[in-house]
């Protein structure tokens, strides 16, 4: 992404050379403001069908299906799932995240860039619920829900803060097998959370959906504005950049 970002920047720089350095820099983050923009065009299509009855028909057979395996053993692991959802699940992981980044790669900012996708994706849900809402499904709850359904927080976090701890080891320089094998169980795990909370009756299958998106709205803008003000961090032709732009690694 970093050596992406860096030859557009210089492209950007050749075609607008006469222009303040930093101007590159604006429209990029303007394209991937546009990137973003397509994102939420998908997620307002989505939120326009809620009141359908095609999608109400979708929503109540793939929720039939899924309650249709309900056992004690499942609900069990289903239940442990969805705390992993949950707020004290994400302050472990953060915890975590915390010592790895200290401990391990000596750096601060992969915390504080996980923290922040995941308040930016809690906020945001908020919004959004309050804007949409949407009432949870009538049936049977396996358990306590207090605020509205669409979009799933979960789901919409799960996505966020999951899906961008993958880009991050993605990125890492680390054994191939653990890489993968970490990436694989994440992902696993965002699915999985999204399936809990419409095993558990709490959500429709498009609250899912819709989280599913909006959070993945988060990881990109995210991954590309990081990526961005590294760059730009890095740029000596920028205010403050400390590195040549060829040095700077992916």
């Amino acid at each position: 992404m970093i050596k992406f970002l860096k030859k557009l920047i210089k492209k950007l720089r050749g075609l607008l050379g006469k222009y303040d350095v930093t101007f590159p820099y604006v429209i990029t983050i303007v394209l991937a403001l546009i990137v973003v923009i397509g994102g939420i065009n998908i997620f307002i299509e989505l939120t326009d069908t809620l009141s359908t009855e095609q999608l109400s028909n979708y929503d109540d057979k793939i929720t039939d299906y899924i309650i249709s395996f309900r056992s004690p053993m499942l609900t069990d692991y289903f239940t442990v799932v969805t705390q992993l959802g949950d707020l004290y699940g994400y302050m472990v992981v953060i915890f975590i995240s915390a010592f790895i980044s200290l401990v391990v790669f000596r750096k601060w900012k992969y915390m504080v860039q996980i923290t922040l996708v995941l308040v930016l994706s809690a906020l945001s849900n908020l919004v959004l619920k309050r804007f949409i809402n949407r009432a949870r499904p009538e049936i049977e709850h396996l358990v306590t829900v207090e605020t509205l359904s669409y979009p799933s927080g979960h789901a919409m976090a799960a996505m966020a803060f999951y899906g961008f701890l993958i880009y991050l080891f993605y990125k890492f320089k680390m054994h191939k097998l653990i890489k993968y094998l970490v990436i694989f169980l994440l992902t696993v795990l965002i699915f999985s959370i999204g399936i809990s909370r419409i095993y558990l009756g709490v959500h429709f299958p498009s609250d899912i959906a819709g989280g599913f998106i909006a959070g993945a709205i988060w990881v990109i803008f995210c991954i590309i504005l990081f990526n961005i003000i590294e760059v730009f961090r890095r740029d000596p032709k920028t205010p403050g950049g400390v590195e040549k732009m060829d040095a700077i690694e992916d």
